[in-house]
C-alpha cells in the first residue's frame, strides 16, 4: 500500500509494517443499494431477536462500536467510536492467515472483511464478511473483561506453532469460501473444493498448537455462550451475526457443555451448524482456560518438545536461550542428552539473532544466510552457567579477548578458538565470537570448521522458549505469507443495475419520509422484470403499512410474498421474519 490511512486511530497507527500489508481500502462506494438492504435486514432481525438472547451489552455495544441499522458501517465512523475504548478497525480481503489475525487482536485492532454477503446467503456465509466482523465482533468489544480476553488471546496466538498442514487447510477454506460467494459458482467446483477441505481436515496429523488454539477461539470468540447451561446468552460473533443459527442454537438438540480446557478436544466444521456449544460462567473463566493451555505451549516450555514443534512446522521459528538470546530461522536439527534436554541446535537458511525482540547489530539474515548452529548447556567443571560468569570466571575459563581457549561442555561438545568478542545484554553473556574455531561433538564429529569463517557461539544453559515467527519481525519479515487466491468482486449486468436503482429509490423514500407516489411504479417494475426478488418488495410493504397508505398495493405485495413462501420454501423463514418485523418494528431509540 502506497498510502496508509490510520483513520486517526492510535491502535491502527501503531500496527507494524508486516501486518499493514494485509489491509485493503474499504471502497465504501462499491456497496450497492442491495448490500445496504441486506445489512439493514440482518441488523433489524438481530435487534428484534438478540435483545432477548444476546449477552447484555450487545445492543448498547453496537452504538459504542459506531454501528447503525440503516447502513453498512464506514470504517472512519467505526474507528472514531472504537478509539474511545482503545481499539481500532481495518478492512482486509477475506480470510487472512491465523497467526496474522491473532496478532491484530494483540494490537487491539479488529480485522473486518470488506465484502458483504450476497442476498442469497443472507442467513449465513462461510466467508468472512462485514456483517460477521462488525455486527458480530465489534459490539461486545466495549465489555472490558471481554476485550482483555481478546487481546490476550491474540498475544498468545501470535506465538503459537503451526504445521505445514495448517497452511494447507487455511488455503483450502479460503478458496472454498471465495467460491461459495461467487454469483455463478460452478457446482462441481464447489463439491471439489468442499471435498478438499474435508480431506485437509481429516489429514492434519497431530493437531498443532495453532490448530488447538483455533478450536478455543472458535468455541469462545466465534460460538461462545455465557451464563448457565439452562439459560445461556450469546456472545460469540459467529452466532451474533447469523440470523439462522442465533435462533436454532438455543434449541434443545444443540448440546450445551461447560467451557473448560476439554474444548480443545472438539474439532469444528466451518461449513455446518454446530452440534454442541460451550457455556462459560463469566469471561474470567475464558482467560483461566487460555492460561491453562498457554502453559502447555512451546513458548512457555521451550526444551526439546518446543524444538521438535519448530522443526515440524518447517517455517520460521524462534528459540530463546536462558540468557535471553533469540535465534530466528528454520530449525532443522537438534541433539538431546540422556535426560532429553537439547544440547545443540541448528537452523538452515537465513537466520537472525536478537535480544528482547530487537535484532543484534550485524547478526541479521544476510550475515547468517546459510544457517546457524550452537551448543546449549553448561561448561564442564563449573557449577555456574556461562551466561552468569563474572569477569574472574571468564578469566578462569580462559575467555579473554585475543586469547586462544578450549571449552568443554557437560554434553561432551568441545570448542577451540580465539576469542574475538563477548557480548553482554541485561547482565547476561549472550554471545561469544571466535575465529580459528573448531567445534566437535562428543564422538569427535566436526560441527564447525575454521575454514567456514568466524564462529558465533550462543550462550545459555537451556532453551527456555520456542515460538512461531521471528523475534524481530519488522527486520526479519519483509513480507510474511500472503495468499495468492484473490476474493471475487462482482461485475453487474444491466438488469442488476436497474434493480439497484429500485432499491435506492425505496431507501431514499424511507429515509426522506416520502414522496410515496412512485412506489407503485417500483412495485410494477419488480413484478415485470425482477420477479425473483423478495427483499425490495418487503421494504415497500413495510413503508405502506407504517405510513398507512395504498392498502390495495399492500395486499397485492403481501399476497405475492406469501405465494413465494409456498413456491420457494427456502424463502419462507426470511419472508415470515420480515412480516414479523413489519408488525413489531425495531424501536427507533435503539438505533442511534
Amino acid at each position: 500500500m502506497s498510502h496508509f490511512n490510520d483513520f486517526n486511530n492510535p491502535q491502527v497507527a501503531a500496527l507494524p509494517g508486516y501486518l499493514k500489508q494485509f489491509i485493503v481500502d474499504q471502497h465504501y462506494e462499491h456497496y450497492t443499494p442491495i448490500d445496504h438492504a441486506v445489512w439493514r435486514y440482518v441488523m433489524r432481525q438481530n435487534y428484534s431477536y438478540l435483545k432477548d438472547v444476546a449477552y447484555y451489552p450487545y445492543i448498547p455495544g453496537l452504538q459504542k462500536a459506531g454501528l447503525t441499522i440503516e447502513h453498512i458501517p464506514d470504517l472512519q465512523e467505526m474507528n472514531d467510536a472504537l478509539g474511545k475504548i482503545g481499539w481500532g478497525a481495518v478492512t482486509v480481503d477475506g480470510f487472512i492467515p491465523p497467526a496474522a489475525f491473532m496478532e491484530y487482536q494483540a494490537y487491539r485492532v479488529l480485522v473486518i472483511a470488506a465484502d458483504i454477503r450476497q442476498l442469497k446467503h443472507i442467513e449465513y456465509t462461510p466467508a468472512p464478511d462485514i456483517i460477521h466482523e462488525s455486527a458480530g465482533h465489534a459490539p461486545i468489544i466495549a465489555d472490558k473483561d471481554y476485550h482483555e480476553y481478546l487481546s490476550y488471546f491474540g498475544s498468545i496466538g501470535a506465538k503459537a506453532m503451526f504445521s505445514a498442514q495448517d497452511f494447507e487447510l487455511y488455503e483450502a477454506i479460503r478458496a472454498l469460501s471465495i467460491l461459495k460467494e461467487m454469483p455463478d459458482a460452478d457446482e462441481e467446483a464447489i463439491i471439489k473444493a468442499e471435498a478438499y477441505v474435508e480431506y485437509c481436515q481429516n489429514n492434519m496429523g497431530q493437531p498443532s498448537e495453532m490448530a488447538l488454539l483455533s478450536r478455543l477461539h472458535w468455541w469462545t470468540v466465534e460460538y461462545g455462550l455465557i451464563g448457565t447451561l439452562e439459560q445461556p446468552k450469546i456472545y460469540g460473533a459467529g452466532l451474533l451475526s447469523s440470523i439462522g443459527e442465533s435462533s436454532t442454537c438455543m434449541q434443545k438438540d444443540v448440546e450445551k457443555l461447560w467451557y473448560t480446557i476439554d474444548a480443545v478436544k472438539y474439532p469444528y466444521d466451518i461449513t455446518k451448524p454446530q452440534p454442541h456449544l460451550f457455556v462459560t460462567p463469566d469471561f474470567q473463566n475464558l482467560i483461566d482456560v487460555l492460561e491453562q493451555f498457554a502453559n502447555t505451549m512451546a513458548f512457555r516450555r521451550g526444551g526439546a518438545s518446543g524444538l521438535q514443534k519448530a522443526a515440524d512446522s518447517k517455517n520460521t521459528c524462534t528459540a530463546v536461550y536462558s540468557s535471553g538470546l533469540q535465534v530466528s530461522g528454520t530449525f532443522t536439527g537438534f541433539a538431546t542428552d540422556l535426560e532429553g534436554g537439547p544440547y545443540f541446535i541448528k537452523t538452515t537458511g537465513p537466520t537472525a539473532l536478537a535480544f528482547g525482540n530487537k535484532q543484534l547489530k550485524g547478526h541479521g539474515k544476510s550475515y547468517h544466510k546459510d544457517g546457524f548452529s550452537s551448543p546449549v548447556g553448561k561448561l564442564g567443571g563449573f557449577t555456574k552457567a556461562l551466561e552468569d560468569f563474572s569477569g574472574d570466571d571468564l578469566k578462569e575459563a580462559g575467555l579473554e579477548k585475543g586469547k586462544i581457549t578450549q571449552l568443554r561442555f557437560e554434553s561432551g561438545i568441545s570448542l577451540t578458538g580465539r576469542v574475538v568478542n563477548i557480548m553482554v545484554e541485561g547482565n547476561k553473556i549472550i554471545l561469544i565470537t571466535f575465529d580459528d574455531a573448531t567445534l566437535t561433538d562428543k564422538d569427535g564429529s566436526v560441527l564447525f570448521d575454521p575454514a567456514w569463517g568466524v564462529y558465533d557461539m550462543a550462550v545459555g544453559a537451556e532453551i527456555t522458549s520456542v515460538f512461531c515467527g521471528a523475534a524481530d519481525k519488522e527486520l526479519f519479515d519483509e513480507l510474511i505469507y500472503k495468499s495468492k487466491t484473490e476474493t471475487h468482486h462482482p461485475v453487474y449486468d444491466q438488469k442488476t443495475k436497474e434493480l439497484h436503482k429500485l432499491y435506492q429509490q425505496v431507501r431514499d423514500c424511507r429515509i426522506n419520509r416520502g414522496p410515496y407516489g412512485f412506489l407503485g411504479n417500483v412495485w410494477h417494475q419488480l413484478q415485470n422484470n425482477h420477479h425473483d426478488d423478495w427483499l425490495c418488495a418487503l421494504e415497500i410493504l413495510e413503508i405502506l403499512v407504517h405510513e398507512n397508505i395504498e392498502p390495495t398495493m399492500a395486499d397485492e405485495i403481501r399476497a405475492f410474498l406469501e405465494q413465494k413462501t409456498v413456491n420457494e420454501p427456502e424463502y419462507k423463514k426470511l419472508i415470515n421474519d420480515g412480516f414479523y418485523l413489519i408488525r413489531h418494528p425495531v424501536e427507533q431509540k435503539l438505533v442511534v
